[in-house]
Order: C-alpha cells, then structure tokens, then sequence
C-alpha cells in the first residue's frame, strides 16, 4: 500500500504503527493508518434507498477486525460513486488494537474516481484538523491509507484510496465532559460565545458557508452541519461535513444562488450577529496557529500537481487579511447573519 510523504519522523512512527498497532488509541496519533476493508464492496456501494448493513472484515496490521458497514449520507449519497460509511465495530473485539473502544464511526471516502477527489478527501482532513487547533470542541480525525477488496469479485484489482474517520459524537462528549443534545430551536443565548466566536472564524477561514445554527429543511434538530454539546449549562456549536468549503472546493460543490458568489472558493462571512462576541480575539488565536495550520497543510500528502501549494495559499490568503485584526473583526460585525 502507498505510504505519505510526510516528514522523516513521520515516516518512521508509520514504519512501526504496523508491527505495533495496539499501543497506538485511534486519535491519539496523527501518522497516516493503512486499513484494509474486505467485503461485499460494489453491492454495498450500489445499497442507496435503503441501506442495508453487511459484514466486512477491516485488517489493521496484524489485526483482523469484524465489522459491520454501510452506505450514509446525504448530498453525497446521491452525487458520488464512492459515498461515504460507516462502520460499526460493537460485535468485534477491538480491545488491543487501534481501534480499542471506538463502536460506530464515520468514514469519509473519495467521491469518484479520479485522483482531484483523493484531493478533497485529504483537504476536507485538514479542515477538522484546524479546527481541532482553535477548540476542544471539534471532531477529532485520523487518516487512512484504505485498500478496499471486494471478495464477490476475487479477480478484481484491490482500489487504493485515502480516506479518513471521525470521532463520535458521543466520544467528543465523554472527552469534553459533555452531554449531546437535541434541539428544535436553538436559545442563542445560551452558547458560549468564545467558542462560538472560534466557530465563526474558522468557517470563514476556510470559506465555509454550507452551516447554520437554525434547523435546515428535513431536518428535525438543529443545527445544520454540526452537533450540539451542552457542559455547564453552556452549549457549544461542533461543525463537521466541510466539503462545500472553499479549502476543499469539491468538483460537485456549488455555493448559495443568494450569497451572491460564482465558487465556493469565495469567503463569506456567515457568522451570526450576537452580543458578547470577542471576534478580535478570535482572530487573534488563529494568528498565534499560523504556523501550526500552514505547517499542518504543507506536510499532507500533495495529490495533483500543486495542489498542496493551493491548499496553502488558500489559506495564506485568509492570514494575510487577517493581520488587520480589527479591520476585519468590523467586516465580520457589518456582514453578520441576523442583523
């Protein structure tokens, strides 16, 4: 299986999770994990109105685990050939292996075929990752380097494909000491502003508008694209789903027809109008994780041909505007959602 081009410490501490993936808890790491999925794949994939969950087995090193998995999603269950799943791991015995006490997780996937939507798949990583820099209250995330083999077709070429896991909902919550909640109509007033404040930033950083804190349409809770966590009678906004951004700039993706952009690579700020809002502050903590993010962004693994110099311009471009704090603290102020 291919390996990244990550740094050299990297590359090593990959060398060994292999021989020693049971000293490793999922998220506690951040070297790129090869996973095999075997399974009846392409019946999977063609499961769409109904999903039915079916048996697979995922091979981590020398661990051969017995999962369950299906098809999930919404946009991207009807647009993409490869739509993303989940596994179910609560009939395996995970204890000792990477995935010790991980039960059900999300897994993003290429969308289709070719190498541009590796691309996103990697992009829509680093987003949770920044995140995971300016809060606690953010998904963690692991990359794979995924091998998928569909054993109804044994003579079929195994597709090599990066891909990524998302922490659980109620994994976040035991880690933050917090409590998942459901809401019809969200009390603003109840969140926590400096968080929310680090949300706001981030999704312009980003050039996300695909959010809200109000229910969406067929939506029974809010909010859109993200869970709500409550911890001292406070509640704290966690977004997820990141492909409509600008920093992954899915093929499929399309902005608002009333934002008034032609691409998604537009920033707008879509932050609500609250009082107590320190966005000055905000921006300030993303400032002091310049290096961190660029950092981050430079050593993921390049794809096409510069991409990974867009992907850091992209977002040098945001830190570039953001060195007027207060400049932009006002744009944020004139332009938020609500007024």
């Amino acid at each position: 299986m291919r390996r990244t081009k990550l740094n050299i410490g990297s590359q090593i501490a990959l060398l060994l999770i292999s021989g020693a993936v049971a000293a490793a808890p999922l998220f506690d790491a951040d070297e790129v994990l090869e996973v095999e999925l075997r399974g009846p794949l392409r019946e999977m994939l063609a499961d769409r109105h109904d999903p039915e969950v079916r048996n697979f087995e995922l091979l981590v090193g020398d661990d051969a685990l017995s999962i369950e998995a299906r098809v999930r999603g919404h946009s991207r269950l009807k647009l993409c050939d490869f739509p993303p799943l989940r596994l179910d791991f609560s009939g395996s015995l995970t204890e000792g292996t990477v995935f010790a006490g991980q039960e059900k997780l999300k897994l993003v996937s290429h969308c289709r075929a070719r190498s541009a939507y590796e691309d996103n798949v990697i992009e829509e990583y680093a987003a949770y990752r920044i995140l995971s820099l300016l809060t606690e209250f953010s998904f963690e995330a692991r990359l794979l380097s995924m091998r998928y083999v569909d054993t109804t077709r044994p003579n079929e070429k195994p597709l090599e494909r990066y891909a990524f896991v998302i922490e659980s909902a109620d994994a976040l919550a035991a880690r933050t000491d917090g409590v998942v909640v459901q809401r019809e109509a969200l009390v603003k007033s109840s969140l926590d502003r400096t968080q929310l404040a680090s949300v706001f930033v981030f999704q312009y950083l980003i050039g996300n508008t695909d959010w809200s804190l109000v229910t969406a349409r067929k939506e029974e809770f809010c909010c859109h694209n993200g869970e709500l966590l409550e911890r001292d009678g406070h509640l704290f906004y966690v977004p997820y789903d990141f492909d409509f951004s600008g920093l992954v700039n899915a093929r499929y993706a399309k902005p608002r027809p009333d934002l008034g952009i032609k691409t998604v690579k537009s920033r707008v700020y879509r932050g609500y109008c609250l009082e107590g809002l320190d966005l000055e502050a905000a921006i300030l903590d993303v400032l002091d994780k310049e290096a961190e993010i660029l950092g981050l962004l430079a050593q993921l693994p390049g794809g096409e041909k510069g991409v990974s110099s867009d992907r850091v311009r992209y977002v040098e471009r945001f830190f570039e505007e953001a060195r007027d704090v207060e400049g932009l603290a006002r744009k944020f102020e004139r332009s938020c959602v609500g007024r």
